[in-house]
């Protein structure tokens, strides 16, 4: 089983994390995926897309048909503004609960559709909130724990896990280069 983590070009906040992936060592070139370049290390992969993360449904099944690799988790990289307008770092589940069959959607995904429950969120949470404090980006950035799903976009239709790294940038801070790795 592998963890897929999902980069797109189309946003800063989500290609600076996956190069600093990407710049530790252990990576070698992956399989490709509809055109889009792929990485392994281990038992983690991670593709980079040229298209935005909210029209990426069934990721994880595609993935899987591609490469026979069984996926057992997908974490997006990806943005959000806090509600301070400060650059924020979150973890969240997916889903539009809110919506019901036949609603318009915004962005991919299924009404009425939400990731399943999985106990790794809130290590996953505690983990992200000690590595921001130990390089000191608190209080430039907001750690925000969104015990709330994703409404309004990066919604997505999977059978698993999963998640969103998000990284948060306003404008005052979109060039700021971030790394969440240890």
């Amino acid at each position: 089983m592998v963890t897929l983590v999902v980069a797109t070009s189309a946003d800063p906040a989500s290609i600076g994390p996956a190069s600093s992936l990407l710049a530790m060592p252990g990576w070698h070139p992956g399989p490709s995926l509809q055109d889009s370049a792929s990485y392994t290390n281990k038992e983690v992969r991670l593709i980079k897309l040229d298209k935005r993360l909210v029209v990426e449904n069934h990721l994880d099944k595609r993935w899987e048909e591609a490469t026979g690799e069984t996926v057992d988790d997908v974490v997006f990289l990806s943005k959000h503004v806090a509600s301070s307008n400060r650059p924020a770092l979150t973890i969240h589940p997916i889903g539009t609960p809110h919506l019901r069959e036949g609603e318009a959607l915004t962005a991919g995904g299924k009404p009425g559709w939400a990731a399943p429950p999985n106990p790794r969120i809130g290590p996953w949470f505690r983990l992200l909130k000690n590595i921001a404090n130990s390089h000191n980006l608190v209080p430039e950035f907001e750690v925000i724990q969104r015990n709330t799903f994703s409404l309004y976009n990066y919604i997505h239709c999977y059978r698993k896990l999963r998640l969103y790294d998000d990284d948060g940038i306003n404008e005052a801070g979109k060039n700021q280069k971030l790394s969440l790795v240890g």
